[in-house]
Parts: structure tokens; sequence; C-alpha cells
């Protein structure tokens, strides 16, 4: 047996005591969340973060670490969420299509 499956990911980038958060824009899911997306086809589970947190914040984190896995089943689909945490990154901060990051 099969199923289609949706990998995601979403990191907590932290600085310190501080830790960096997304105030997403999309009206299906707002709020106050970490940055991540989606893993692309073919995309290792780590590139996958290290892109979606370079996209959405203009840091390029490093050695992220694994932390927790959430997933779900809805509209015949499971969807996977790989939680992660980084305390090394650099560039400069900014905001996103995404949401507004602070």
């Amino acid at each position: 047996m099969s199923e289609s499956v949706t990998l995601t990911n979403m990191c907590m980038v932290c600085d310190g005591n501080k830790v960096l958060v997304q105030d997403r824009l999309d009206p299906a899911w707002p709020g106050i969340t970490f940055p991540g997306g989606h893993v692309e086809e073919g995309e290792s589970f780590t590139d996958a973060v290290i892109r979606e947190v370079w996209e959405e914040t203009g840091l390029r984190i490093s050695s992220p670490r694994l932390v927790g896995v959430k997933d779900w089943y809805t509209d015949h689909t499971r969807y996977v969420v790989l939680f992660y945490r980084a305390d090394r990154f650099s560039g400069v901060l900014h905001s996103s299509e995404e949401g507004e990051v602070r």
C-alpha cells in the first residue's frame, strides 16, 4: 500500500535567548510560526530547511539539528513536518512575501 505524502520543515533559529519568528500573511494559515516550507522533489531534508530559512529571512543557517517530527493525515494525504533548530547563521535579516520576521 502507498499513500501521498507532503514533506515540510520549520526551523527555530536561536540567537542566545532570542528566537526568530515569522508573522505569516497567508489567510489560509496566518499567525506566528517559525520559518520553513516544502521539501522539493529530490532535495535533502537539510538542504530544504537551509533554503527555506534563507528565502524567508535572508539568513543562511548552518548545521541545523532535527529536534522533532509531526505528522497528520487529511484529504488523502499524509503531511510530515520536520522541526529543526539552528543557532549558527549569517546574513542580514529581512522579511519576505511569506510574512514579517522578528
